[in-house]
Parts: structure tokens; sequence; C-alpha cells
């Protein structure tokens, strides 16, 4: 009996299952990587009696930034690692294991009032999804605050390929000055809700920046609302094969009048 009735999360953690068991059992219990086609979504629909999405991709998506592996695939990692997907080439995917990595706000670091310069027209139609949180971004100046550089936004959804990736999509790109001239390009991915900030994003993004513009220095951002209506930033670079955070910031867009100016001074 097929299964279509089951909700989302249900359908995706049981086809990712599926083609994890498939390819440990073709690769073995002791590899690391294994890659799959995206055809093996559609194999294993049909296989399980499951009715697809329109779009396979949120497969993925899913998967990388809204819920967690399935159980059965959880179970066995070894401790400190952990199995993620990644883009292989065109309309490919790999299985690979790594170190357990986790961009999340730190609870303990201080919240910095910024004045509100969103138009009001903007505040008043933005939902609270990515678009609305790049546009805060952009509106507030928050890329030039955060990075201590002059920015500018060129492009975003910006859908591009990456050599042994595949296709990405960059949320936003920015290119940024500082005040010795030097030039940086700054690739930005945005999560709002209960989406997470995906290391395997930051790491195609930098990928992307080192084929597209090798030479020049990437700063690679990610910014995630939080409760309280506050934005973290992070910055985010790749060492040791693992995606590190650079640097953290929390800001709080204020009304002019309700800034602390004890607090600003403080900032200092």
């Amino acid at each position: 009996m097929a299964r279509a009735a089951a909700p989302p999360e249900n359908r995706y953690k049981l086809l990712v299952e599926k083609i994890f068991r498939d390819c440990r059992k073709e690769h073995g219990k002791r590899a690391t990587r294994f890659e799959f086609p995206r055809t093996a979504i559609e194999d294993a629909a049909a296989e399980l009696g499951i009715v697809l999405p329109k779009n396979l991709g949120d497969v993925i998506y899913a998967i990388r930034y809204r819920i967690p592996m399935p159980d059965s695939v959880i179970e066995t990692q070894p401790p400190g690692m952990e199995w993620i997907i990644e883009g292989a080439g065109r309309a490919l995917y790999a299985f690979k294991l790594v170190r357990y990595n986790r961009v999340l706000p730190r609870e303990d670091l201080v919240t910095i009032g910024v004045p509100d310069a969103t138009p009001e027209l903007i505040r008043l139609y933005a939902q609270d999804d990515e678009q609305a949180l790049l546009a805060i971004v952009r509106y507030n100046r928050l890329i030039d605050t955060f990075l201590g550089l002059t920015t500018y936004s060129l492009q975003n959804h910006l859908r591009t390929t990456v050599r042994g990736v595949g296709q990405i999509e960059i949320d936003e790109l920015y290119f940024g000055i500082d005040r010795h001239g030097s030039h940086y390009a700054i690739p930005v991915q945005a999560k709002a809700g209960n989406d997470q900030i995906s290391v395997v994003q930051a790491r195609q993004d930098i990928g992307w920046v080192e084929q597209r513009y090798p030479g020049m220095r990437c700063r690679a951002v990610s910014a995630q609302f939080m409760s309280d209506e506050r934005v973290a930033m992070f910055e985010l670079t790749v060492q040791d094969d693992t995606v590190r955070v650079v640097d953290e910031r929390h800001y709080k867009l204020l009304p002019a009048r309700a800034l602390d100016r004890a607090a600003v001074i403080t900032y200092r």
C-alpha cells in the first residue's frame, strides 16, 4: 500500500534511509563516503510506494537544513562524527562522514542594539522568512557593520555550479572594499524559522568564490533570525576540512529613541 499520506518529514526520512541502506550495502560498512545519483530518490520512492514531492531537491534540502537524519543513519555514526549529504557533481550527491559540527547562536553573547533603518513599507509586508532576513540585513547594512567593510549587494539567489559539487544557490552575493582598497567576495546565506545554518552550504559558497575569483579573499557570512527579533551573524571559514566560526555577533534593530546610550558607549 502506498504511503502517500505520510507527512513530508516522514516521507523524506524514509527515502533517505532507503538510499543510505542501499549505498552502504554496495560500498561496505567501513566506507566513509559514497555517491548516489538524483534518480536514486525516484527509485527509492517507487520501491517504497511513496508519492514524490514535485521538487526532488526538497528531499535533500530538508535533510540538510530542516530535519535530522533518520535514526537508523544516526546510529551508524562513530562518536564525534556525523553523516552529511553533499553535492558530488551534476545530478549527483554523496553521503559523507565528517566531524560533528553545528553552527548555532551562542546564548551567552551580548546583543548589540542597532538603529532600525528598515523602510516601514517593508516592515509591513515582510514575512518571517529568508527573503525578509536578507532584506533586513541589506537595508540596515549589517554586513558592513559586522565585517567592518563597505559592501554592495550584487545579486541574490545566484544559481551557479562548483566543480565536483554540481549546482548550488548562493542566497545573496556581496562585494566589499576595505580602507586599504582590498576587495572581498562575500557570499551570504540566510536561515529563518526552523532552518539551521548549513556547513555544507558554507563550504560550497567558499568553494565557488575560490573557483570564480581565485586570489580574492572570501568572507562567508551566515545570518539567522533568533528570538526577540534578534539577528545572529556569523563569519565562517574552512579549516582542516571543517567549517569553523571566525566571528559571531548578535544584533537587534531598534528605534533610535530606544537605544541604550550607556550601552552604546560600552560597545567600545
